[in-house]
């Protein structure tokens, strides 16, 4: 039934949290025993060390985040720059930088490693307390605002880049200081000390794995104590409400509500846990919580959290496609989480989860050149929303660099008994399993994600019988497994294949994972997606986008049954398996009649991986694309001007001179929810935006409608304009002509006399210092 209907419109777990384990099924391969050779992540980790990492570190360092440490050190004068949860970014940003070395030895990455990291220490006060912040800013007020600076949750993310800088490199220089500071926080917190918790859960998790590193089992009981009291009136009289899941103990949640990407830390560090306890209330919890994100409250590239008002959960299949939040960390949350539950219960319906994020959710949040990040991913949009070079709030672009290099710690695991060496991902390459009668080398050939065939050979330590589980995913309806060449009839349990044998070296399984074109329904509740259908192959979800298309893609419908072929093209983004057949789209109309009673016709439609959407010609982008012409968006009250091709003197790469004449009104002038047209980054300067048309046209009125980011941006209202129409080879004022208005926050009505033209053309004196734009502009009859 799952894998029918979608309720989405329908780690290393990092490093491996939970490999000390004693209730979980499967222990994680960590991603130091993982080697990545691989069409599709190898390039990205290489994008990821040479460009996301240094791009990372030159924002950091551009923005205070790493001189606050040498502040707080006394290695330099200065005061506290930034937001009060920097130091977060730093560590993440360490965090990555140590599985990049891992990944490649790199003896200029590691002296800045080590070279920030001697900041760091040198920031840590002699009680092992490390926040520059509070060190520098509030020095008085330390631990007295839980709820909202962030105190523990920077230390978690201090915890996570520690034991990866000490898994990947050997070097405990990191880890010291992580020690210390852990050992403060333990001297606070616990059972018979303060009952507190952090407002954004992350320093759960990051205890867990420091215990692993260390073996101080008193880190994993303070993560235990965090879990238990959190939402708990009888431990803490003060709440910190739903918004930071802190409203009912864990064990009693029934859905989840609040910041999404609080939510998957803390369910995240609940399933550790529950794999160390076997707490059965947390593991019933749990469940509860992931059938409802799952099935009600996800959308089908994974992305969860659909509003952008607390970054929150929304209603129960409430999943708007333009609106959608989908903050990358959140994506990046599910992954954890997911895995994290796969380990916990062996069963591949959660690695189907973490694989849905790692080719969707949370791809989609960095470019194809590494410099550019998404906060936000909507699952549709009128050209208006893009990747930017970075952010106040850098959560996400350093989230990215960390889980980019770290994929290797997904792949492989084990059965807490030993018996079974397990793979949940297909990525070419090769791990070393640790079993009950010695370790087993598995080494993948594959072409994965475009390409369902996978090799896996077999390579042993000795001669020995065990398993090997490979997961079936849940898109797959076909496969087909061979070992040695001999065909192999086999069903999934629990989402996998097991193979018991007595193994020796070389043997080779084959397995086919068919990988047709899928049309994907959303379940019927989900009301923005009714009449729509999405485009899938294997675990790639699809999108269309305007750069592919002479017709705009939200005039564009694919029937149901529509014939549809998948291709490699080499010369596509980076080299991508794209969907192209022939759909149905609203011809652009040449009279107003057409307009008014357009008449689809067949066009050819391509559709790309929505990780790779925004990498080109700005423009619309769609998931969900109706079924039925009918379906298709009406022109409305459209005036003369949709008839006209737009065009301008200048254009901002971000926004689209298209935007000028779509015929949608904004709230106000200062709206930056619709796309715009501007001239920005032009100043002072004296500009031109033009409508042309297929055949003349009778003009005698113009409305226009101003874009102005006042208190915003740099965009205002123009000093003067004029209206000019095309007369033979020239231009001419319009004649006649009433007033020319410059109000924000409506259209601007100029009449004038008469005339048929074949175009016409706004010239705009912008005002000095100041750029310009419209939102709309309208021609009624």
């Amino acid at each position: 039934m799952f894998r029918r209907w979608y309720a989405v419109l329908l780690s290393v777990l990092l490093s491996c949290g939970a490999q000390a384990a004693t209730h979980a099924r499967l222990v994680g391969v960590p991603f130091s025993a993982v080697q990545i050779q691989d069409d599709f992540w190898t390039p990205r980790q290489r994008i990821n060390r040479e460009v996301v990492l240094p791009t990372c570190f030159a924002h950091c360092e551009k923005t205070g985040r790493i001189s606050n440490f040498a502040k707080a050190g006394g290695l330099m004068k200065g005061e506290f720059e930034g937001i009060y949860f920097n130091d977060s970014d730093v560590y993440k940003v360490l965090e990555g930088a140590a599985y990049s070395l891992h990944l490649e030895r790199d003896p200029k990455l590691e002296a800045t490693v080590d070279g920030v990291i001697a900041k760091m220490a040198a920031a840590q006060q002699p009680n092992g307390y490390l926040n520059t912040y509070y060190t520098l800013r509030e020095p008085t007020k330390k631990w007295t605002n839980l709820a909202v600076r962030h105190e523990l949750y920077c230390a978690g993310h201090l915890f996570e880049a520690a034991v990866a800088h000490t898994r990947a490199t050997g070097k405990k220089t990191l880890l010291d200081v992580a020690v210390r500071f852990a050992d403060r926080i333990d001297q606070i917190f616990g059972p018979d000390k303060r009952h507190d918790v952090p407002g954004h859960e992350e320093i759960e998790l990051a205890l867990i794995k420091l215990a692993d590193v260390t073996g101080q089992e008193r880190y994993r009981k303070l993560a235990e104590f965090f879990v238990r009291i959190r939402g708990d009136k009888t431990q803490r009289p003060r709440l910190y409400g739903p918004y930071c899941q802190d409203h009912l103990p864990v064990s009693q949640q029934t859905e989840p509500v609040g910041h999404a990407v609080r939510a998957m830390y803390l369910y995240s560090a609940v399933a550790d846990v529950a794999a160390l306890t076997g707490d059965a209330s947390y593991i019933t919890a749990l469940e509860r919580l992931w059938h409802n994100v799952v099935k009600t409250k996800m959308y089908i590239t994974g992305g969860i959290g659909s509003t952008r008002h607390g970054e929150a959960f929304g209603k129960p299949y409430e999943l708007p496609n333009d609106t959608a939040y989908c903050e990358t960390c959140a994506a990046i949350g599910m992954l954890l989480w997911n895995h994290r539950l796969y380990l916990l219960h062996g069963d591949g319906r959660f690695a189907d989860i973490a694989e849905r994020e790692m080719y969707n959710g949370f791809l989609a949040g960095v470019s194809l050149s590494g410099d550019r990040f998404f906060y936000v991913n909507p699952l549709a949009s009128r050209g208006n929303h893009h990747r930017q070079a970075w952010y106040g709030c850098a959560c996400c672009p350093t989230n990215v660099v960390r889980v980019l290099p770290s994929i290797g710690g997904y792949v492989y695991a084990a059965t807490a008994d030993g018996t079974e060496a397990r793979v949940a991902h297909y990525v070419a390459g090769k791990g070393t399993v640790p079993l009950k009668d010695g370790k087993v080398t598995l080494v993948q050939r594959t072409g994965y994600p475009w390409d369902g065939g996978v090799q896996i050979i077999v390579e042993p330590e000795g001669a020995s019988d065990f398993a090997v589980g490979l997961r079936i995913p849940g898109w797959c309806e076909k496969f087909a497994l061979k070992v040695d060449g001999k065909p192999l009839d086999a069903k999934p349990q629990k989402g996998f294949v097991s193979i018991r044998r007595a193994w020796r070296s070389g043997t080779v399984i084959q397995l086919d994972l068919d990988m047709p074109v899928r049309q994907v329904a959303a379940h019927p509740k989900v009301k923005n997606n009714a009449g729509r259908l999405a485009l899938m192959r294997g675990p790639i979800v699809y999108c269309l986008e305007d750069a592919d298309h002479t017709v705009p893609v939200d005039q564009i419908a694919i029937p149901r049954g529509a014939r549809l072929a998948a291709a490699m093209q080499a010369d596509l983004l980076g080299g991508v398996v794209a969907i192209e057949g022939q759909g149905v789209g609203a011809a652009r109309p040449e009279t107003m009649a057409e307009a008014r009673n357009p008449t689809p016709r067949p066009v050819t439609v391509k559709a790309v991986p929505y990780y790779a959407w925004d990498n080109r010609t700005p423009g619309r982008m769609v998931v969900w694309v109706p079924e039925k012409p009918s379906a298709l968006p009406s022109v409305g009250d459209a005036t003369v001007a949709i008839l006209g091709r737009p065009s301008a003197s200048h254009c901002h790469g971000k926004d689209a001179a298209a935007a000028l004449n779509d015929g949608t009104l904004p709230k106000n002038s200062n709206d930056h929810d619709i796309p715009r047209f501007t001239w920005w980054d032009h100043r002072g300067t004296q500009e031109w935006a033009q409508l042309s048309f297929a055949r003349p046209q009778k003009l005698s009125k113009a409305e226009v409608y101003w874009f102005d980011d006042t208190g915003r941006g740099q965009c205002r209202v123009p000093q003067t304009w004029r209206l000019l129409v095309k007369a033979g080879d020239g231009w001419k004022p319009v004649a006649d002509a009433s007033a020319f208005g410059v109000d924000r926050d409506k259209l601007n009505v100029v009449a004038f006399q008469p005339v048929t033209t074949t175009a016409v053309r706004i010239e705009v004196q912008l005002r000095p210092k100041f750029s310009g734009g419209i939102l709309e502009w309208r021609l009624p009859e």
